[in-house]
């Protein structure tokens, strides 16, 4: 038997009405924002992940799955959403017109170790608008955020924001960690150790329990922020509070990628950060478009599933509506035409297909969770009336041939 690759999960019936559930939120809240889905391919020319991610980050050094096509080009599988939805951006002309708010439904694959929530291909949820410099981008969008959050059913969320600058104080603060990484060069990681070469800020994000111990003593980047940035980052907090979002300030909060300036956010459902996003105004001309400040976010669908479970969130499970049942061969034709009548009403509804007996077929319809279960036999294709039963409460009701429209209402 050929198994599922490491680190990928199929997704069975008994579990797709949860992804159902969360997209249909996802689409619901975005659409509410006047957000517009996008769809990119999974699988892109490598060169827009390192330019965009940036060659210090994990994702890059360690977890993309990179090949050479048949002509010889370096392509990537999609690591993350924003790059592509970027380059789809940029060279389709979307941000004509501005503001532009997006979102996305996708899979993302990263070589990683699995582990609970996080396989190697993986669903984010994503939103990235484009357009405005206003702090008010960043409050809209993580309206968006809180609301697609307790929408799925979480309602004690936390909110951890952070401010990394932009490149001109980040310049003064990246001086300032550097040295400090220099004096506990010998007790961090070996990831670290190259980070600290290369982009000093990725240190700060490192899961090393010694290393974040040691980052505490760390400098803060709030120290260094330039007046700009400081008056950005208070107008960004001040609109969270007009809305009602509450937050926190964690000083050491930063993001994996490279391409975030000024904001940084991670909304929380206890210590399990669910979502998570910032501003990003440089990657548009770094990609080769104009210069064009964004926001955005990313959600992890199979993380969010369970942490909501694990918090008692049920997720809906509609069920199918009626099953119609024959008693006789001569009644299935007559079963089939029923079964086209209500689907054609909008009623979910089904009848056998595989020649069982009625008791069989009372059986199926149990298992498959149906409402109602209408039984044709002779009597009622003489009479024209069909019992209806209920299979939750055992309530049989008649049904007129003439009016199935009826059934609808139920």
């Amino acid at each position: 038997m050929i198994n599922a690759p490491k680190g990928t999960k199929d997704m069975l019936p008994s579990e797709s009405y949860k992804w159902q559930a969360v997209e249909k939120a996802a689409k619901k809240i975005a659409a509410l924002y006047n957000a517009k889905q996008i769809r990119t391919p999974v699988f892109e020319h490598a060169e827009l992940f390192l330019r965009s991610i940036g060659d210090s980050t994990d994702i890059v050094n360690k977890e993309m799955y990179i090949f050479d096509d048949k002509g010889g080009r370096k392509m990537a599988l999609r690591p993350e959403g924003t790059a592509g939805v970027v380059r789809a951006v940029l060279e389709n002309n979307v941000i004509e017109t501005l503001p532009q708010k997006l979102f996305y439904i996708e899979g993302v694959y990263r070589y990683e170790q699995p582990q609970a929530g996080r396989y190697r291909e993986h669903h984010q949820f994503g939103a990235e608008f484009f357009g405005s410099a206003l702090p008010c981008f960043e409050v809209e969008l993580l309206g968006l955020a809180h609301d697609f959050l307790r929408e799925i059913g979480f309602n004690d969320l936390l909110l951890k924001i952070n401010s990394i600058g932009c490149n001109k104080c980040r310049a003064q603060y990246n001086a300032a960690l550097r040295e400090f990484l220099s004096g506990v060069h010998d007790s961090i990681c070996g990831d670290c150790k190259r980070r600290a070469e290369v982009n000093p800020l990725r240190t700060l994000d490192c899961k090393v329990p010694s290393c974040q111990e040691i980052y505490k003593n760390a400098p803060r980047i709030s120290d260094y922020l330039c007046d700009d940035c400081k008056a950005h980052h208070a107008a960004v907090l001040k609109g969270l509070d007009d809305i009602g979002i509450k937050y926190v300030e964690d000083k050491n909060l930063v993001r994996g990628l490279d391409y975030y300036t000024r904001t940084v956010f991670e909304l929380c459902d206890g210590d399990m950060a669910v979502l998570g996003g910032g501003r990003y105004d440089g990657l548009c001309e770094q990609l080769g478009g104009k210069p064009t400040p964004c926001v955005g976010f990313g959600c992890g669908i199979e993380r969010l599933i369970a942490a909501a479970e694990a918090h008692g969130v049920k997720f809906d499970n509609p069920q199918p509506k009626v099953f119609v049942a024959a008693q006789s061969d001569e009644a299935r034709n007559t079963c089939l035409k029923i079964v086209k009548t209500l689907r054609d009403m909008g009623v979910t509804a089904e009848c056998d297909l595989m020649g069982k007996s009625l008791k069989a077929q009372f059986k199926h319809a149990d298992r498959q969770g149906f409402v109602y279960v209408m039984t044709i036999g002779e009597s009622e294709l003489s009479s024209g009336v069909y019992s209806l039963k209920n299979m939750n409460s055992g309530e049989v009701i008649s049904v007129n041939a003439k009016d199935l429209s009826a059934i609808k209402d139920l």
